[in-house]
Parts: structure tokens; C-alpha cells; sequence
């Protein structure tokens, strides 16, 4: 019997001692809560356990690449900005003459 690490000359020798500090009204009510907190203990191991093994077989599970939907165009036409090939002589000519707001002195 080998609970803990403790063999049975050890679990004599500490249940002996507890007789001796506690007395032997105390010592059951001190066992039940002994197991008590031995059986809380293990069904927390085994819950983290299921946890852990959940959670491990969730990651082994390949990622499944959720299926995109088709995209869909713009309604309206999409201007590209492009240079004129040709500058109209309108244009140059109305740019060379001079403001007449700039010839004001000051």
C-alpha cells in the first residue's frame, strides 16, 4: 500500500500521532474530511484532464477553410483617371495671360 509516497509503516506512525493530538472523538470527523478533500482533488484532476484532452483534440483537428462567397462587381463604373494625349490651344492660351488680379502695385 503505497498512497502518496507513504508506505504503511509511516501511515501507522501519522495516524498514531493524530490519536494522540486529536483523541479519538475527533479523529473521525477529521478522516471524513480527509477523504472529503481527496475526492474534491481528484474529480478536479479528472475534470482539467477531460479539459486538456478536449482542447488537444479540437487542436489536432485540421482547420477547414470556411467557403468565400463570389464577389459581386460594383453597380457603378469605376472612372480611371488618365493624362490627355493633347492639350486643346484654348487651354494654354487662357494660361498665359496674365490675371488681373496680379497686376495690382501695391
Amino acid at each position: 500500500m503505497n498512497v502518496f509516497g507513504i508506505g504503511l509503516p509511516e501511515m501507522v506512525l501519522i495516524m498514531g500521532v493524530a490519536l494522540l493530538i486529536f483523541g479519538p472523538k475527533k479523529l473521525p470527523e477529521i478522516g471524513r474530511s480527509m477523504g472529503k478533500a481527496i475526492k474534491g482533488f481528484q474529480e478536479a484532476s479528472r475534470e482539467f484532464k477531460s479539459e486538456f484532452d478536449r482542447e488537444a483534440e479540437l487542436l489536432e483537428k485540421p482547420v477547414e477553410k470556411p467557403v468565400e462567397k463570389p464577389t459581386e462587381k460594383p453597380k457603378t463604373p469605376v472612372a480611371v483617371a488618365s493624362a490627355p494625349t493633347e492639350i486643346p490651344e484654348s487651354s494654354i492660351e487662357a494660361q498665359s495671360e496674365p490675371s488681373p488680379l496680379a497686376e495690382t502695385d501695391a
